[in-house]
């Protein structure tokens, strides 16, 4: 009797420990599937974190960059304009000294001797209130006949400098005041300061 008591307790006792070993190897077998899904999730995880933060910091650079770029354009169009100021104050200036009563003393008879070559008498040529005056009577016997023929001096309001020729039926003239002639040379002058900024910026 002890020997079957002690067979069966012996008994109970290896499925109690076989049950237990098996019980405790799913345990550890859930256990080590649970550890691999929270290591990749953390891994999923980790990754997009990465992602987002090196994309965030290509956006930002790239922002960055435009915005840098942006920044210097609009610095080098302020210097240009600045530039493009001074060199137009410049050739106003230089104009406006070169364009004189002195230089119209010595152009106007070539001019209109050119004109008058070609039929055109009946002029109207107009300059600085200022000079007028001085110019008439400068030009009263060298113009003579030229005045005999049509020819007139007027006037060219708010001009400092330069002249104004024109037929006197409004069919054509031309403008050699200093603020037109200053334009075209400013003009000129601006396009070479445009490429030349521009092959500087490259």
């Amino acid at each position: 009797m002890d020997i079957r008591v002690q067979e069966l307790l012996d008994k109970i006792k290896r499925d109690g420990v076989e049950h237990a070993e098996a019980e405790a190897a799913k345990i550890r077998a859930g256990a080590e599937e649970a550890r691999a899904a929270i290591l990749e999730a953390a891994k999923k995880e980790a990754k997009a974190i990465v992602d987002k933060a090196k994309a965030d910091a290509a956006r930002d650079e790239a922002s960055g960059r435009a915005a840098l770029k942006q920044a210097s354009r609009d610095l080098v169009l302020a210097f240009r304009g600045e530039v493009e100021k001074a060199l137009g104050a410049i050739v106003r200036a230089d104009v406006e000294a070169s364009f004189n009563a002195e230089t119209l003393k010595k152009a106007l008879p070539g001019i209109l001797e050119a004109w008058a070559k070609d039929g055109r008498d009946e002029l109207a040529v107009l300059v600085p209130e200022k000079d007028l005056e001085g110019l008439n009577a400068y030009f009263k016997d060298k113009l003579a006949a030229q005045f005999k023929k049509g020819v007139e001096l007027k006037p060219l309001k708010n001009s400092k400098a330069g002249f104004r020729i024109s037929e006197k039926d409004g069919a054509a003239y031309y403008d050699f005041s200093a603020e037109a002639v200053a334009g075209m040379l400013g003009a000129y002058l601006n396009a070479q300061l445009a490429a030349i900024m521009a092959e500087a910026a490259e």
